[in-house]
């Protein structure tokens, strides 16, 4: 598992695009990882939506972005094309990625109970380094509190 202020093991995994990106890809830039229950959900898409429209003062600020869920590469590329996401979409059908974040959970709706993801936000430096993590994230101002802390520095 990561913890903040360690290296995180690269990962390669099909992404959006018709390709695999690995964490090593992005060397040298920060690295906002965010995981998600689901494509095509309220959450999901207004989370989705709101780095999609900070996308420009985060590369600004030297950062790229990487959604991550469970759903396949073709729902995600329907997602991603629907709402104009200008980042990729990472498919971890094998839940690897998200065991090494730690972000699957037991989780109830309408009284059942099923294991699924804990919508987290991970922030990664240039040098592969965990430098904040998000958990249980709530959408609303979430993706701004990101590039506060991305700008900072913190």
């Amino acid at each position: 598992m990561v913890s903040v202020g360690k290296r995180v093991k690269n990962f390669t995994l099909p992404a959006t695009g018709d390709q695999n990106l690995s964490l090593s890809d992005f060397s040298g830039r920060s690295l906002i990882i965010y995981f998600y229950p689901k494509d095509n959900t309220s959450g999901c898409t207004r989370e989705g939506e709101d780095f999609r429209d900070l996308y420009p003062q985060i590369t600004e600020a030297g950062a790229d972005i990487l959604g991550v869920s469970r759903d396949s590469v073709k729902s995600h590329e329907n997602f991603r094309k629907k709402h104009d996401f200008p980042f990729h979409l990472l498919s971890d059908s094998d839940e690897l990625l998200c065991k090494q974040f730690d972000v699957i959970r037991e989780k109830k709706l309408y009284g059942r109970t099923y294991m699924g993801i804990e919508r987290s936000t991970f922030l990664i430096d240039g040098d592969g380094v965990l430098k904040l993590e998000w958990r249980k994230v709530r959408v609303p101002g979430h993706a701004q509190t990101v590039l506060e802390a991305l700008k900072s520095g913190s």
